[in-house]
Parts: C-alpha cells; sequence; structure tokens
C-alpha cells in the first residue's frame, strides 16, 4: 500500500520509499525526498515561476532515463501549469510554486531543468548561463580557469556573476538580466564563448565538435536560447553518485586544485547550506540584474 503524507494540507502518495536509486551509496529514494523536503526553501525561489522540463530517472541512474516537458498523466490539480510557446506549438508545462509541488515532482525522481526565463514572459530572459564542460582529460579544474577568465570579461561589462557545479563534470556561470530578448543573450554569449577561445586557445572551444573538445572545456554559450534548458540549483543528478548542482563560492573556484573539491552530493548540500545559505540568492534580486551590454 503506497503511504500518504500531508505537505501544507495536500496529501500526497509517495511511492518505493525504500527502492535504492543510487547502488553505489545505497542511496533510496526516501532519501531524495528528505533531500527535496530539507533544501526546499532554497530551492523553490530558482524553479517558481519557470516552466519545469524533467530528466526522469525512476529506476536509479543505471536505468531508463526520458525528459519530459508535458504534464504528465495523472497530475494533480492543484499542481499550477503555464501554457509554453513552442515552433510546432504551444504546450503545457509544470510550474513548482510551492512545496507540495515540489515534493509531488521529486515522487516522480527527476533532474529539475529550467529555462532562462519565467512563464510570463517567454523568450525574454532575467539571467545569461554558460556552461563549462571539460573534455577528456580536462577537468572542472580546468573550468575554473575558464570560469575565472569569464568573470573578469564578465564584471568588465558590469554583470554580476555566480558559479554552480553542473552536478556531473563542468561549471555553470549565471549572470542575472534585465529582462532581454533570448536570441540576444545568446548572440552577446557567443560572442564571449569566440573572445575566449581566442584568448585562451590551449584551453577553450566555442564548438560543440567533438573532435575539438579533447583536454579543453567547451563554453557552451547555447543554453541562453529560448527552447533550451539547464539544470536547475540543487538539484539532484542522475549520475553513479547523488550529486547535486550546488552554488559554489568565488573563493572555491580560485582554489580548486583536484576536481574532488567540487563535487557535493545530498549529504554535503545540506550541511552548505546550513553554513552559507542560498549562495546563488543575489540571482533573485532585482537591484542586481543589468542590462545586457551591446553586442
Amino acid at each position: 500500500m503506497t503511504p500518504i503524507t500531508e505537505v501544507e494540507g495536500r496529501r500526497l502518495p509517495l511511492s518505493n520509499l525504500e527502492k535504492v536509486l543510487y547502488p553505489a551509496s545505497g542511496f533510496t529514494k526516501a532519501e531524495l525526498l528528505h533531500y527535496y523536503a530539507s533544501t526546499a526553501e532554497a530551492l523553490l525561489p530558482h524553479l517558481r515561476d519557470r516552466p519545469v522540463s524533467f530528466l526522469r530517472y525512476p529506476d536509479g541512474p543505471e536505468g531508463q532515463q526520458f525528459f519530459a516537458k508535458n504534464v504528465p498523466p495523472g497530475t494533480p490539480d492543484w499542481v499550477q501549469t503555464a501554457e509554453v510557446p513552442r515552433s510546432e506549438g504551444g504546450v503545457r508545462q509544470i510550474l513548482v510554486q510551492d512545496l507540495p509541488s515540489l515534493m509531488w515532482a521529486a515522487n516522480l525522481v527527476t533532474e529539475f531543468h529550467v529555462p532562462q526565463w519565467r512563464a510570463d514572459a517567454p523568450a525574454r530572459a532575467d539571467r545569461m548561463v554558460f556552461d563549462l564542460d571539460p573534455g577528456s582529460p580536462a577537468t572542472v579544474v580546468q573550468c575554473c580557469r575558464a570560469a575565472l577568465w569569464l568573470r573578469a570579461r564578465l564584471t568588465a561589462d558590469g554583470l554580476h556573476v555566480y558559479a554552480k557545479t553542473s552536478g556531473s563534470k563542468g561549471l555553470h556561470l549565471l549572470v542575472p538580466l534585465e529582462p532581454t530578448p533570448s536570441d540576444q543573450v545568446t548572440a552577446y554569449a557567443k560572442g564571449l564563448a569566440v573572445e575566449a577561445e581566442r584568448e585562451l586557445p590551449e584551453l577553450v572551444v566555442h564548438r560543440m565538435t567533438r573532435s575539438l573538445r579533447p583536454g579543453k572545456v567547451f563554453v557552451d554559450f547555447s543554453q541562453n536560447a529560448a527552447a533550451k534548458t539547464t539544470a536547475a540549483p540543487y538539484t539532484l543528478r542522475a549520475r553513479p553518485e547523488p550529486t547535486v548542482s550546488a552554488p559554489v563560492t568565488w573563493a572555491e573556484v580560485e582554489g580548486c586544485a583536484g576536481p574532488e573539491q567540487l563535487v557535493f552530493t545530498a549529504d554535503d548540500v545540506t550541511a552548505r547550506l546550513r553554513r552559507h545559505g542560498d549562495l546563488l540568492e543575489p540571482l533573485l534580486d532585482p537591484e542586481l540584474a543589468r542590462p545586457l551590454p551591446p553586442v
């Protein structure tokens, strides 16, 4: 029998609580749900008002994975949704606005991915993202070097920059913006990626071509496109261990001497939140949003 839990007045069936999702560490479905409940105060503001895409892995990272944008069958009527324009016609997507919605979605076992814009202003980005992805044998150590160059360049353009791990091998940089058409943000981000490759040719590539990437950091600017999404802050990832896309300080980026220094699991993140609070809270402050510099 599936246990029913009440969350802020909403009744939720939470299934398969003893199921081991991450065999390498024995991390269970119950621990996943506990993680999301304990980080909700920090996580929810980064999901709120953004149409969520789900990368589901109900049998753990070693099982089947599938990406879902549409509202899943059986979604409770109290979970908010939004109409999202698409080239092939509008679709409805989930908005994770509160703790009951978060726990309902977490019970599906999913990574949370969000666009750089809010549901009330599709394709008008209020932040810019750079996904720094290392090509083996490069690691997050090389990503940190690239991140420091990008931070200096973005700061010179009057922008504020924040960092988080991807939860996989790389690093994400996030920049709060005054709402700007996504195509303009993409153009600016591409220009900066090209400039980074020109200035750091031994370290950076701006094209996705696999043959160019071994030993270098791919500066992926494409996630600024209106139709693209990025792993949300604090989401668990479908990796062998329960790693999290975790905010980091610039001191940690500057001091990174080995890839293990910037790997954070669910337990690490709850402890970091107690110590640091939400390091990405400034992203939510409209006073720190800046206009996009001209391309």
